[in-house]
């Protein structure tokens, strides 16, 4: 599951509807840091899913899918439209979180939105660069099966560091399953793999075999918790 973010163009209902707003979760032709556009209709059988299950597309409080706390809503409605995929979210305004969290969002103290999905369909694709010095690889992705929609205090650039690091291991996944990848993912491959280098090359011979020994078994459900921390980074 992977999750992106955007500014939340945040709106406040009229007066009388406390907890409400609007904003984009999504937009579409943007080239994230990940080297991935969504276009249009990516969300379209999805939201169909959504509405034929009758059950409310969560709105949390930074991905935090594990603490009731941070399920601060649901979305009233989600469409497309010609900017990108469009919410009406109601903030429970009796959950613990849910009052703080629209103050910030009035006040702007926050003002990003990102949604957690699956990757259905996608397609390699160029999009001439904006120096216009050549092109760059990317991925378009044409169908996402949606999780939820959050609020968050980071949006994708302030993320751009971690995300690379944490997708290095989806990265090798794809170029074995034969994606291509953006010039910019290639490029962090390309220094992580020099960095390690780097490292290897500074240690002593004993030091080496030290580092090789096999290391204790990670008790299982430790690792499950520090996996689920870094997805939602």
């Amino acid at each position: 599951m992977k999750t992106k973010s955007t500014a939340a163009y945040f709106k406040a209902e009229p007066e009388g509807a406390d907890g409400s707003f609007t904003a984009y979760a999504s937009v579409f032709g943007n080239i994230d840091s990940y080297g991935e556009i969504v276009m249009p209709g990516a969300f379209k059988a999805d939201l169909e899913r959504w509405e034929a299950k009758g059950d409310p597309i969560p709105l949390l409080f930074g991905h935090n899918m594990s603490d009731p706390d941070f399920n601060i809503g649901h979305i009233v409605k989600a469409e497309e439209d010609d900017v990108g995929l469009k919410v009406h979210a109601q903030i429970d305004m009796e959950s613990p979180k849910g009052p703080q969290v629209y103050r910030l969002l009035k006040s702007r103290r926050v003002s990003q939105m990102s949604f957690a999905f699956d990757v259905l369909s996608g397609a390699p694709s160029k999009r001439a660069k904006s120096d216009g010095d050549g092109e760059d690889n990317v991925y378009e992705l044409h169908k996402l099966k949606l999780h939820e929609v959050s609020v968050v205090p980071l949006g994708a650039n302030q993320e751009t560091d971690v995300l690379s690091v944490k997708s290095v291991t989806d990265l090798l996944a794809e170029v074995k399953a034969g994606r291509a990848l953006s010039s910019k993912n290639e490029e962090s491959l390309r220094g992580a793999y020099e960095s390690i280098g780097q490292v290897l090359e500074s240690l002593t011979p004993g030091e080496v075999v030290e580092k090789s020994a096999p290391t204790p078994r990670r008790n299982s459900a430790m690792a499950d918790v520090i996996d689920a921390e870094l997805s939602f980074l």
